[in-house]
């Protein structure tokens, strides 16, 4: 407790000495320079004027699209403002291809979950068929790299 009482103690007692050094010094310097030259400077200042900016028209109106015309205009693929049943399942047609090692398009639970049983049977070092806490452990998700924050 007294550490912490200490320390905001000399805290406070840095941060005032260093802003009455900082008034100490903006006073000296003022009455270092002559008074010509300050005339000169305050003369500068007054001489100095603004560019002039071009006038420019207004700025042009944004076409406001919702989240929802986002949305379809994502899925109506050939743009005629319609949405067939092939433009909503293509994609999935992709990913069931994928999925669909055998190509018969039937999609079998073996093929459905062949990255888990994959995954299973990398973790299983015994072969046995099962898995130990510690074997099981080894199948523990990667942590994720944080997003940046801003993408400058």
């Amino acid at each position: 407790m007294r550490r912490l009482v200490a320390g905001i103690a000399a805290g406070l007692f840095l941060t005032s000495a260093a802003v009455l050094l900082a008034r100490d010094g903006e006073a000296e310097g003022e009455a270092a320079l002559p008074e010509a030259a300050m005339a000169d400077a305050a003369e500068t200042q007054k001489v100095r004027e603004l560019p002039v900016i071009p006038e420019l028209g207004p700025p042009p109106k944004a076409d406001p699209v919702s989240k929802e015309e986002k949305r379809f205009n994502r899925v109506d693929k050939d743009g005629d403002e319609l949405i067939t049943l092939s433009e909503i399942v293509q994609p999935r047609r992709k990913r069931f291809a994928n999925l669909d090692l055998d190509g018969d398009g039937m999609l079998r639970f073996e093929e459905w979950a062949i990255s888990t049983i994959d995954k299973f049977e990398g973790a299983d070092a015994d072969g046995n068929g099962t898995l130990t806490r510690a074997e099981y452990a080894t199948t523990a998700p990667k942590p994720r790299k944080p997003k940046p924050k801003c993408s400058c």
